[in-house]
């Protein structure tokens, strides 16, 4: 890959991340939920292959037995399953958009631009510990007024459970074209490790880089996993949205991350194997190693593998700055 082309990329992946917060487990096994929804168990669909392909998808739920809302009930904040690793809210309100801000344990806050009037999932990434939930509703200019502001104690059942759902930024369900083409391709994978890497080349073979929409992108643009697919058109969240849809649906713990390439803004993500632990960075597996390579740029029909490799190198190039 060309320098010149990867900075120009960049550049235009720069723009969404930067927009975006200005407005501010297993291999293939079970692994159980003690929360709503379905139990996510892997029952088989095999084909002949050693990969168990899952076909009871984890989906979040408001099932009520935790709910806080604001005086005129147009913020609703639904806490049945945060031992499941997330918290479902929802606004139906006036105001032309809304905002939520989660502090963590450590004590980071992470911005979440919302779509208005449909459960949206907001995951409990750090672990267990106290969690401060702020669900803003936009006044005027930079004003918001404060609709709910809950501190939640998260226990979680399981440490891979925030990294199995859906969320807001890879928003699936379970008849979505992205988890029936991870099912598809899992029936034809012989293990976790397989199927990652099935995934990683059907990302990045059949989504090509959309130019023109990194040039004008929307602010509090929210990817849609279908929608790219549909399209074979996306930017950085949106080959990081269709992997994460992949890989979760299909039991394979995933984070999405966003913070620095280099000097710019960019997304990517990480995931988890009972045989690899947690790998950074999308990767690719050769046959002999894997290659830290994240889909973006693998997509790059110009990219040139050792050039790749050299620029990723150990992973020192990316800089974690939120998780979702």
């Amino acid at each position: 890959m060309k320098k010149r082309i990867y900075k120009k990329k960049i550049t235009a992946m720069c723009m969404l991340i930067t927009l975006l917060l200005s407005q501010l487990c297993l291999s293939g096994c079970d692994r159980s939920d003690d929360g709503g929804g379905s139990s996510g168990g892997d029952s088989g669909e095999n084909s002949g292959t050693s990969r168990t392909t899952v076909t009871d998808i984890k989906m979040p739920e408001a099932s009520g037995t935790t709910v806080f809302q604001n005086a005129t009930g147009t913020f609703i904040m639904d806490a049945s399953h945060t031992e499941s690793g997330y918290v479902l809210i929802k606004y139906s309100g006036d105001a032309d958009k809304i905002q939520i801000q989660v502090t963590d344990p450590t004590g980071v806050r992470t911005p979440y631009p919302m779509e208005i009037g449909d459960y949206e999932v907001i995951s409990f990434v750090k672990g267990n510990g106290t969690y401060q939930v702020d669900c803003l509703e936009h006044i005027s200019g930079t004003s918001y007024a404060v609709g709910i502001s809950e501190s939640l104690d998260v226990q979680l059942s399981d440490e891979f459970q925030p990294f199995l759902y859906p969320n807001q930024y890879s928003d699936y369900k379970t008849d979505s074209a992205c988890v029936s083409k991870g099912k598809e391709l899992s029936q034809k994978s012989s293990d976790d490790i397989d199927y990652l890497t099935k995934v990683y080349h059907y990302v990045t073979e059949n989504i090509a880089y959309d130019e023109e929409f990194a040039a004008n992108i929307p602010a509090n643009y929210i990817p849609n996993p279908d929608s790219t697919m549909s399209t074979g058109k996306g930017i950085c969240l949106d080959y990081a949205s269709v992997t994460l849809a992949m890989l979760r649906s299909q039991g394979i713990p995933t984070k999405l991350e966003v913070g620095y390439s280099g000097e710019a803004y960019h997304a990517w993500i990480s995931v988890w194997t009972e045989e690899t632990g947690w790998i950074d960075r999308v990767i690719q597996f050769n046959g002999d190693e894997w290659t830290l390579v994240d889909p973006t740029l693998g997509a790059n029909e110009n990219n040139d593998d050792d050039s790749l490799r050299k620029y990723i190198g150990d992973g020192s190039n990316y800089t974690l700055q939120f998780e979702y």
